[in-house]
């Protein structure tokens, strides 16, 4: 990419992200009306905003996904990514951040939320994305930003330097003054800020603020401490190609200030992007890419339309991409793009392309996923990024409400998995279920309604099975002899079984000490297929785990005996043994570690003692500041809505993972209601 003037050409990617209703989509509203992309602003409360135009964004008045906008400003082209904000669909994020230019963090000024945006910063600062941070709503704040910003500084692993600072009249902020241009402004409602002289009573606190200003950008420029030292007022280009160069170097974050509803503050933040933001020449450096070759491109998201079929949006980080022209997936399959789009909101308009640096939607390219890297070559690209999907940590059973739809059920569900791939479903066979699992209440609620509302499939949800399992205390001989005689060759099969108890974990072992051919050797088998097949269920309604059954007898006919005769005397003889061993259930139990601010770790503590669970310990996270990880051992049926309680203590950050570890005997009326529980489903 070359450079004019100091600035990068050709398109540039931001992605807007932040704590859960810190005004996101507001801000994109702003910018789309400042820039003339839309004639009007709307706002998230009326549900007509471009951002949030999902049924179930606007239904829930939340982001549930990833929202793309563009704009001209200046002569440059912008494209925003409106990233949500709410710890269950953050994941949304996970394949933009790293193919975006910058990052604006929108925050407010509500210390009930610096646990989130330290998550979000982290997430940032680990993929060294330059960023600004707007503090959003500052009409209605209530203190000082003098205040605010050491409070938030420990949240960042960058210095927070401050760029603006607001105009207060009588405690309501009505405009700020820019430190690094020396201006001040106020506010017009959804219009442009006004230039006026710095109010006298602002002289002293601005003039503090910029000097502190300067001080941390001299941290960085040895000759800009020299200025400083000798009291030299340093030329202010000088000050904004250091703020320029240390932001694009990840070495600051700048802090602006504004109201995103008002249309206040933005186009300084976006002069601030437009200056101060690299191009995608640094992208391409953070992600190991080669400045020339065939045309290459980041999936940032699936969407699978209502009428247009499958759009892969993605990042254009080398040459040009056109209609008709056929890309290759990382794992080889290659296919032809249907069609170019721009994106803007739910709107897909058709395009004659994209060049470098552009984000286009590709029509029908069915072989690339979420996070896939795209060429124009034959040969199959290299990955260019990688990403773990997060633990899930809320599951459901989901079946179609009417069987003739579950053909259809199972085709929407990948539709659905293939746009949000932190959704994952698996099939429990011991109980016949497909379990939806994902990153809370919510997250499943959304794609829920997915199911019904886009492809029109109801669906039915109900408790995921526990994986329960029972075994035996006792020992015992037991005689099984199936016979039966219906006319013609009937059917015989005697055998004596010995069943005992194994020590935990060691599963189900089979032998037999038959001599003299009491039961011919062709017919052990199926004495063995039927014993596994009465252990499936056992006398509690649970399979049967660590029992040794050994064959010590039996006796056979030389007509009516054959393997389903032998297979069912088997079954037989376990069936009316096992009730008399001792029976008992087995739960399963995982060991989990929970991770949680400083301030709720007690809390936490309580929440695993309260569901049956035992602490093993805990300590501080490795390398987070005030956060604490807990180690433990929990039923994993306590587990269900855990992260619901854990989120409630934890300003909705706190998260957990867990793994199974043991089986564990329950008894008593907590083992009598899962009995009870499991018959009356086996009965509906």
């Amino acid at each position: 990419m070359t450079q004019s003037e100091g600035r990068p050409t050709g398109a540039r990617a931001i992605a807007i992200v932040g704590p859960f209703q810190s005004g996101k989509t507001s801000l994109l509203e702003a910018i789309l009306a400042r820039t003339g992309a839309i004639n009007r602003q709307g706002t998230v409360a009326d549900k007509n905003t471009v951002g949030d135009g999902a049924p179930e964004a606007r239904a829930h008045q939340m982001s549930v996904e990833a929202n793309f906008a563009s704009i001209d400003f200046m002569g440059d082209r912008f494209h925003f990514v409106d990233c949500p904000g709410s710890v269950e669909f953050q994941f949304e994020s996970a394949p933009v951040i790293p193919a975006v230019d910058a990052a604006i963090v929108v925050c407010e000024p509500d210390e009930k939320k610096f646990p989130a945006l330290q998550v979000i910063l982290r997430s940032l600062e680990e993929r060294s994305i330059p960023h600004i941070l707007f503090i959003n709503k500052i009409d209605k704040a209530t203190g000082r930003l003098r205040d605010l910003v050491p409070l938030l500084q420990p949240t960042s692993r960058l210095p927070l330097v401050l760029r603006q600072i607001p105009i207060w009249e009588n405690g309501v902020a009505t405009g700020f003054v820019d430190l690094a241009l020396e201006r001040a402004f106020v506010y017009r409602e959804h219009a442009a800020s006004e230039v006026i002289e710095i109010p006298a009573d602002t002289a002293d606190r601005e003039a503090e603020a910029r000097y502190g200003m300067l001080e941390q950008l001299a941290d960085y420029d040895d000759d800009l401490m020299e200025q400083l030292l000798d009291d030299m007022e340093p030329p202010r280009d000088r000050v904004f190609d250091d703020l320029a160069a240390d932001v694009i170097e990840g070495k600051i974050c700048p802090v602006m200030i504004g109201a995103a509803e008002r249309g206040n503050g933005i186009l300084r933040l976006l002069k601030a992007i437009r200056h101060e933001i690299g191009g995608l020449d640094r992208v391409r450096d953070r992600l190991s890419v080669e400045d020339d070759g065939p045309a290459l491109l980041q999936v940032l998201k699936t969407i699978h339309t209502t009428h247009g079929g499958k759009l892969s949006v993605a990042r254009v980080l080398r040459g040009s991409v056109h209609d008709g022209e056929t890309v290759t997936a990382p794992s080889g399959e290659s296919a032809r793009v249907s069609a170019t789009f721009t994106v803007m909101g739910q709107d897909a308009r058709k395009s004659d392309g994209a060049d470098a640096g552009d984000i286009v939607a590709l029509g029908r390219v069915e072989c690339a996923a979420t996070g896939d890297t795209l060429t124009v070559e034959k040969a199959a690209p290299d990955q260019v990024l990688t990403f773990e999907t997060p633990f899930p940590v809320y599951a459901k059973a989901v079946s179609a409400s009417e069987r003739k739809d579950e053909v259809k059920l199972a085709t929407a569900l990948g539709k659905v998995l293939d746009e949000d791939p932190s959704l994952t479903l698996d099939h429990n066979q011991d109980a016949g279920e497909m379990v939806l699992s994902g990153q809370g209440e919510m997250h499943l609620r959304v794609a829920l309604e997915r199911l019904t509302g886009k492809y029109g499939i109801p669906v039915d949800i109900s408790e995921a099975s526990i994986g329960y399992r029972e075994t035996i205390r006792k020992t015992i001989t037991q005689r099984g002899r199936h016979k039966k005689q219906s006319g013609g060759h009937g059917q015989f099969g005697d055998v004596v079984l010995n069943i005992k108890p194994l020590t935990r974990g060691e599963g189900f072992g089979f032998d037999d000490t038959i001599t003299g051919g009491v039961v011919p050797k062709q017919y052990i088998p199926a004495v063995k297929a039927g014993i596994e097949d009465y252990l499936a269920r056992g006398p509690l309604g649970f399979p049967v785990v660590d029992v040794a059954v050994t064959l010590t007898d039996g006796s056979y006919h030389s007509v009516d005996s054959s393997e389903q005769a032998f297979k069912m005397a088997g079954r037989l003889a376990m069936a009316e043994g096992l009730p008399h061993c001792s029976p008992v259930l087995l739960e399963p139990v995982m060991r989990v570690t929970i991770t949680v601010p400083s301030d709720a770790t007690a809390k936490a503590n309580a929440i695993v003692s309260g569901r049956r669970g035992h602490i093993l310990g805990f300590d501080a996270r490795p390398d987070w500041d005030g956060w604490d990880q807990i180690e433990a051992e929990m039923p994993g049926s306590e587990l269900s809505d855990l992260i619901i309680e854990l989120r409630s203590i934890s300003a909705g950050v706190g998260f957990y993972t867990a793994a199974f570890d043991h089986m564990a005997e329950l008894a008593g009326r907590s083992a009598d209601a899962v009995i009870e529980t499991a018959a009356q489903r086996r009965a509906a």
